[in-house]
């Protein structure tokens, strides 16, 4: 477990109290780690109050992690939550106080994080080089910031920007709606990292230097002090508060599928299940043979004949084979000839050139939709694609294919503020974590189709994960 989690706050510059804290640690079983940032709220002594009472309300539910994780996470809110209402029934001194809260437990046994998120505190994953924000703030400004009506910058400046909507402690009974509390779940995998932080953090540095520091070559507790430091010598208006976990595996390093040709003996598959002539003969081998009785004539006919059947069998269902795949060839050449434009041939090669993973569409240089006639296959490990501006995927009226498949060589694909319409199948998986925010599907008879294909003769585990319409949609109009 060395140097694989830390964990640091600081005053800041203009505060003379912390009302934020933290937890990082493992669980009592040691199967996971606690990662979690808690600002307070509610002045010079309730928000202390608040934040550790929520701290120690989610120690108190994570002494034991059995079952589901996700409804853990919430059960850890909701204990937080009913804490800080009933301090503030019995001392009116905190009757305004409440907190934010980020909180992940990360299992780095099957390399899977989970997450819960209330307020403005923040989880940012780092993969390959890339900075991604995972929770989206639960206020106006964190809105116009996630829905790129403003930028970074802006957001960053903006005077309501610690104004927020969502906390632990404002409402009674938050856990009836399913949309107060952020959840999800993604792979850890070998070489990623985990940043929890408040706004005392992110209001005072940018995505950019954040990954920039956390990049370096160093060690958490170097890195943690490093983005105090950089929160302090921009001002340091508030309270500092920052959490790393890092998993440390070797990355896994895909090898070359071997040709079906050229296998010897392969796992049986569903195909391999389907009785042809070829595979009549192949049995046929084990059989003994018939032993030649030069005196039954009629037996030597018999089988002559029955051979012969067998034979115009073959030649018959051969026939039959080529039509169908005369058929299927013809209607594959029909959908590849469609011509394809500009933007998309723009968009392919955007992906397969991209340099990282992260793709940013902007609505300047895709100024219409992408009219899609071919389906866009992502062949890569990772990617995040993400839009600023309206960002429409559109299918050919001649088309007919998905928009997007997913190969399985794909770990991990995020898609967000992206319209796809028109298509009969939106996105075609094998196996992926598939992450999608402020995705519109219009007029799309199938939005997402997962193709789950385990290994053959294995006991399998997951789960399937579930698409949630967002409250406020990103394009109101």
């Amino acid at each position: 477990m060395a140097d694989q989690f830390y964990g640091l706050t600081d005053t800041g510059k203009q505060r003379t109290n912390n009302e934020d804290t933290f937890i990082v640690q493992l669980t009592a079983d040691s199967k996971f780690i606690i990662a979690c940032v808690i600002d307070g709220v509610g002045g010079y002594s309730g928000g202390e109050v608040a934040a550790a009472l929520a701290r120690k309300a989610i120690l108190q539910r994570l002494s034991k992690t059995t079952g589901e994780i996700i409804p853990i996470l919430i059960d850890c809110f909701s204990l937080a939550n009913k804490t800080i209402l009933d301090e503030k029934q019995t001392n009116k001194d905190h009757d305004s106080m409440a907190c934010v809260a980020t909180l992940a437990l990360i299992d780095l046994e099957k390399n899977q994080f989970y997450y819960a998120h209330v307020g403005d505190t923040r989880l940012y994953l780092q993969r390959d080089g890339s900075l991604i924000k995972i929770s989206r703030d639960q206020s106006f400004v964190g809105y116009l910031e996630d829905s790129h009506r403003i930028s970074e910058e802006e957001a960053m400046a903006h005077p309501k920007r610690n104004e927020i909507n969502k906390a632990l402690g404002f409402e009674v009974n938050f856990a009836k709606d399913d949309g107060y509390i952020e959840t999800g779940q993604s792979p850890f995998l070998p070489g990623d990292m985990l940043l929890l932080c408040s706004d005392g953090l992110t209001d005072m540095v940018g995505a950019t230097e954040i990954n920039a520091i956390i990049t370096d070559a160093s060690t958490l507790k170097n890195k943690c002090q490093q983005l105090i430091d950089a929160a302090n010598a921009k001002g340091g208006a508030d309270n500092i508060t920052v959490v790393l976990a890092a998993n440390n595996k070797q990355p896994l390093k895909f090898e070359a599928t071997m040709p079906m040709a050229s296998q010897k003996k392969s796992e049986p598959t569903a195909a391999a299940n389907t009785v042809t002539p070829s595979s009549l003969k192949e049995e046929s081998r084990d059989v003994p043979p018939l032993k030649p009785q030069t005196n039954n004539t009629w037996l030597v006919m018999t089988l002559g004949l029955l051979t012969l059947a067998f034979l115009a069998g073959n030649v018959w269902q051969y026939i039959q084979n080529s039509k169908t795949s005369t058929v299927v060839a013809q209607a594959v050449y029909k959908t590849d000839t469609l011509s394809v434009g500009p933007l998309q041939i723009k968009l392919e090669k955007a992906i397969a050139n991209l340099q990282g993973n992260l793709l940013l569409l902007t609505d300047t240089d895709y100024a219409s939709p992408i009219k899609i006639s071919r389906t866009i296959n992502v062949m890569r490990d990772t990617l995040f694609i993400k839009t600023k501006g309206k960002i429409e995927l559109v299918a050919d009226s001649a088309f007919s294919g998905a928009g997007l498949t997913l190969s399985q060589q794909c770990r991990m694909v995020m898609l967000d503020s992206l319209t796809m319409k028109n298509f009969k199948t939106g996105i075609i998986a094998h196996n992926n974590v598939l992450l999608l925010k402020n995705l519109r599907f219009d007029n799309c008879a199938v939005a997402v189709q997962n193709l789950l294909m385990p290994p053959a003769n294995k006991f399998i585990s997951g789960t399937m994960q579930v698409l949630k319409a967002d409250s406020i949609p990103v394009n109101s109009k």
